[in-house]
């Protein structure tokens, strides 16, 4: 009998346990959208497809890159980066319609028209090495030679704007191997549209010094709210290693840790400083030593972004770090003297510490701003590594609590909604963007995936790595092999998430096109055709980049802003209906906040975006869908809405105005009023 008892009460509790384990399995499932719903869905999208351009005369594709001894059984693993990809008006046409494309597989950084927006220029390279010849069957750029070796150097990313503000759009290119070059437009006037060409630009380097730098995130802000755009360079590896130095001796270190590294290259902050116009334009940034402390300093970074969160006009930053916890940072600067503060989340007895910002542990690889939820605020949406079968960790949202005050006592205002919401997996994730691609008012993602494509799946390796001692990690001898013909999520689908009926994000990319693998790394957004919907390119890793034309019907309307800062000081705003015409001049006014205040009391919000991501970089344009403009229109005003706009001028001055602008794209240059006046 007591055996018999004994029996029961072993199989009872097995029962509860398996009853238990069921229903947190139930409540662990993500919620499934219908077959008809996501039909519905993916109805509202529509893609046309076009390989971007190349140059005749590149030299034969690479699909690993040589690199230093230590790292030759990791090959694989360094050549996963370099593929990057911006869209902007680099030709002054008034739309953002030019491609800066890196192409991983000819170590080429291509400047091209952006496919069906005219044959206006042959694509031609920014390079750094020694001028073409007349024979060159490559038009490359005639600035000169600057140090460059082809052996141990790498381009690995292009962020266009207008360094030294003469109205002339600049390009920013950052390498593996060596400091950053700022190729400056050298002929040309602002504002008129001009076929473009290599001798129309002059590289200029930003740092003199001839450091080996390996950069993976650029971004221009004005990060001391002066009125001018500085910059941010953060590293991966750490500066003067030699990782692409087949010949070199010694060992190359990796992560110290696989959650706490704080060993990777430094970031470095310039605070611009004077430049001229053409015909020799220049710009001189300087650089601030000492702005974060270690380990903000020394993540392994991958993506940055920055935004004005707290509503000061000063700019947060955002850090994703690889094999680290990602940092936020408010915006303590004044003109001249840089200084952040690290905020921190807080974590409520049901939160994961990895699902608080600021301790998480994963693999932070890229980052975009918009506002989500639709409450006015500014949401961060994270890549990490959410693989299934592989390593889960969870892409992050981070949610706005609406708290900006606690801001000032190291709080970070956010929780973790990427599980909710329907964001937190999705594979080896890369950038991502935050953008409404059919104007119903509400943003889609888009994502980047994929890492390593080949015949033998490595991740028992890798997670045999992840179980392995941490003092392992920094020696590339003691990693696993992974070579070309490994396969670590090569798999991997470009992802396209738009908002169910329940408000949750359902990836409809299987069903409207992007149902084969792809590498991507990088994706740039803009409206590259001014049809009112948002275009985009995506760079891949050693295959075809594309660009993505948006045939989508519409799902609503939508408001455009070209927000430019004038040239000259003593103008008032000035505004005009559609693109900008000849004699509409000026600079995006990076970091320029746009707030349109719908009829239901919702506020609609976008910024002029600098550089945010990992290798993608979109148009410093401002979109907003607007849904339906019915329910949204004021009609005494014959449908126009509301438009708070919030900049700092050249002087550093602070201005909001409130316009009344119709839908459809505004050029707006904004005020400048010479010392003494008032906004």
């Amino acid at each position: 009998m007591r055996a018999w008892a004994s029996s029961l009460r072993m199989r009872a509790s097995f029962l509860a346990a398996l009853v238990l384990v069921a229903l947190l399995y139930g409540f662990a499932r993500p919620p499934r959208t219908s077959v008809d719903e996501r039909a519905q869905l993916a109805a509202r999208f529509r893609f046309a497809r076009t390989t971007l351009a190349e140059p005749a005369g590149l030299p034969a594709y690479q699909t690993v890159r040589n690199v230093h001894p230590s790292l030759r059984r990791i090959d694989g693993w360094i050549s996963t980066l370099g593929a990057a990809v911006a869209l902007a008006d680099l030709d002054g046409d008034g739309l953002s319609n030019d491609l800066c494309h890196v192409d991983a597989r000819t170590d080429a950084v291509i400047v091209s028209p952006a496919p069906g927006t005219g044959a206006r220029y042959a694509a031609f390279l920014l390079t750094v090495d020694t001028p073409a010849t007349v024979d060159s069957p490559v038009d490359v750029s005639g600035a000169g030679a600057l140090p460059y070796d082809a052996k141990t150097m790498a381009p690995m990313g292009c962020v266009p704007n207008d360094m030294n503000e003469d109205g002339l759009m600049d390009a920013l290119v950052y390498y593996w191997g060596r400091t950053p070059v700022a190729f400056l437009r050298a002929t040309g006037a602002p504002s008129t549209p001009a076929p473009l060409a290599a001798r129309d630009y002059v590289a200029a380097e930003i740092v003199s010094s001839g450091e080996r730098w390996y950069t993976n995130a650029v971004l221009f802000a004005d990060l001391d709210g002066d009125g001018h755009t500085d910059l941010l360079v953060g590293n991966y590896f750490q500066d003067g290693a030699r990782i692409l130095d087949a010949d070199a001796d010694g060992v190359e270190a990796m992560h110290s840790t696989k959650s706490k590294s704080f060993n990777g290259g430094r970031k470095h902050l310039f605070l611009w400083e004077r430049a001229a116009a053409a015909p020799a334009p220049a710009v001189r940034f300087r650089e601030v030593p000492d702005v974060f402390q270690e380990d903000v300093d020394r993540g392994w970074l991958l993506a940055a972004a920055a935004a004005d969160l707290d509503g000061d006009v000063k700019p947060e930053i955002y850090f994703a770090h690889d094999f680290g916890p990602d940092r936020l940072l408010r915006n303590d600067s004044t003109p001249g003297r840089p200084r952040f503060t690290r905020l921190e989340g807080e974590r409520s007895f049901t939160t994961p510490a990895s699902c608080v910002l600021g301790h998480d542990s994963f693999k932070g690889m890229g980052v975009d701003v918009g506002d989500v939820n639709g409450d006015g605020l500014f949401d961060l949406y994270v890549s990490n590594i959410a693989d299934t079968f592989a390593l889960v960790e969870s892409h992050f949202l981070w949610l706005s609590t609406g708290e900006t005050s606690r801001m000032r006592d190291g709080i970070a205002p956010y929780v973790h909604g990427s599980e909710r919401l329907g964001l937190s997996r999705g594979g080896w994730g890369w950038d991502t963007r935050l953008a409404d691609l059919d104007n119903d008012g509400r943003l889609d993602a888009l994502q980047a995936t994929g890492f390593l494509r080949g015949d033998v799946d490595r991740w028992p390796e890798l997670q045999a790595l992840g179980t392995a001692n941490d003092r392992m990690m920094t020696n590339p001898r003691y990693w696993p092999g992974f070579r070309p013909g490994d396969d670590l999520s090569g798999h991997n689908r470009f992802n396209v998430f738009t908002r169910t009926n329940d408000g949750r994000f359902e990836n409809i990319g299987p069903a409207i096109g992007f149902d084969e693998p792809m590498l991507s790394r990088g994706v740039a957004v803009a409206d590259a055709d001014g049809d009112g919907r948002l275009d985009f390119a995506v760079a891949n890793q050693f295959e075809p980049s594309f660009f993505y034309r948006n045939e989508s019907p519409r799902g609503g309307d939508f408001l455009g802003l070209h927000l430019l800062l004038p040239l000259e000081p003593g103008r008032a705003t000035t505004h005009r209906r559609g693109h900008p015409a000849g004699d509409v001049a000026g600079r995006p006014a990076v970091g320029a906040v746009a707030r349109v205040r719908r009829r239901d009391g919702s506020i609609l919000i976008a910024q002029v975006d600098g550089g945010s991501g990992h290798s993608g970089k979109r148009s410093p344009d401002v979109h907003i869908g607007l849904g339906s403009t019915d329910a949204d229109a004021d009609a005494a005003a014959g449908g126009a809405l509301t438009v708070e706009l919030t900049w700092r001028d050249p002087d550093g001055r602070v201005h909001t105005e409130a316009l009344r602008l119709e839908p459809g794209w505004h050029t707006v240059v904004l005020g400048w009023p010479a010392r003494g006046g008032t906004s």
